[in-house]
């Protein structure tokens, strides 16, 4: 008889979702549903949509959404934009946190320019934290402004060594900083995009093997979290002559993760660290009773055909992992179970 671990039910702090603009790709009740499959409970959704998070009308509007659709608990990142600055104050009202893009994003959300950085770190709430998406040098412009104002910043989906390197050095000089590592980069390298081709491609690209190593390496002390970087498309979107990065993530990066700990590269005690106890602490996030995952340890193989998410495939697909998620508890009530999501539209809850 296959061994049952139970787990606490876990969180995933970077994934798009998709709404407003994009639900053909994912929306809410799809979305959540993809993460209960992956036995993730509380999700916190990235505001590139279209029209982004920018505006409190557009929060609002996009919070009653959830609301309605929702499996599992969802709480929504404000955008950081040039244009509207001058609505952070009242955006903080409906957000966990605040997004700024310094590299590639889709939109209008891209930060080049000091006025709008300090608007940011002097008028954001202090007590809601500060997310980027800063690769190479702008991590080191990202660690200088958490310095300058004493300030905790999270870096997401860090992949290159010189990144998580950096990271380090700054954590060692006590500055208030973390990070956040994909499965997605943890799993694959630059040859899995000449095997897979536009199906490999997301943002940050993949690093080199030695990248990959780095992460590896930092996995005990320097990274926070594990987060998936959720960011679906369709197939004929990635197939087409300007096919978009992104990959799916929700439905593989626990059992993915699960694999290394019987492997031996990280023990169960620091998966639910980086999958639950940071993502918690970091994001203030609200406590789930009663809720659990219960996890079937058994080879397992990916199949496109499983997933839950609208795009309907995992660059994952055909590999081999130790385990399957059996069951997830959500405030004492089944919300999955054997490959069904039980959970009706709705019961999920919002998170401000």
């Amino acid at each position: 008889m296959s061994e049952i671990i139970t787990l606490p039910g876990l969180i995933d702090v970077h994934t798009h979702l998709r709404v407003p603009g994009g639900e053909h790709k994912e929306d809410f009740y799809s979305g959540t549903a993809a993460a209960l499959a992956g036995g993730i409970t509380q999700i916190l959704a990235m505001p590139n949509t279209a029209p982004p998070l920018t505006l409190p009308e557009v929060m609002a509007e996009t919070l009653a959404t959830a609301r309605r659709d929702v499996v599992c608990d969802v709480g929504l990142f404000a955008g950081a934009s040039p244009q509207q600055i001058g609505q952070l104050p009242e955006l903080a009202s409906y957000a966990v946190a605040l997004k700024i893009y310094l590299n590639d994003t889709f939109g209008k959300l891209r930060v080049e320019d000091v006025p709008t950085l300090r608007a940011c770190f002097q008028n954001w709430p202090r007590e809601k934290l500060i997310a980027m998406h800063a690769e190479k040098q702008s991590v080191a412009v990202g660690i200088g402004l958490a310095a300058t104002y004493d300030r905790p910043v999270h870096f997401c989906h860090i992949s290159r060594r010189e990144e998580i390197e950096l990271i380090a050095d700054a954590k060692m000089r006590g500055l208030p900083v973390t990070c956040e590592v994909t499965p997605h980069h943890l799993f694959m390298d630059v040859t899995d995009r000449q095997r897979l081709g536009m199906l490999a491609d997301m943002r940050p690209v993949l690093g080199t093997p030695d990248d990959v190593a780095a992460l590896w390496a930092h996995l005990h002390d320097t990274v926070d979290c594990i987060a998936t970087d959720h960011a679906p498309h369709t197939l004929a979107e990635k197939e087409s002559d300007n096919p978009p990065p992104g990959v799916a993530g929700l439905e593989t990066s626990l059992v993915l993760m699960l694999t290394a700990v019987t492997e031996n590269r990280l023990t169960l005690h620091r998966l639910i660290e980086l999958m639950h106890s940071n993502p918690r602490r970091l994001y203030h996030l609200p406590e789930q009773p009663d809720t659990q995952v219960e996890v079937e340890m058994t080879p397992t193989i990916i199949d496109n055909q499983a997933m839950h998410s609208k795009c309907g495939w995992t660059p994952f697909h055909g590999r081999t992992v130790a385990g399957r998620v059996k069951r997830v508890v959500l405030r004492g009530q089944v919300a999955y179970e054997d490959g069904q999501i039980v959970a009706r539209p709705g019961t999920g809850a919002v998170i401000v």
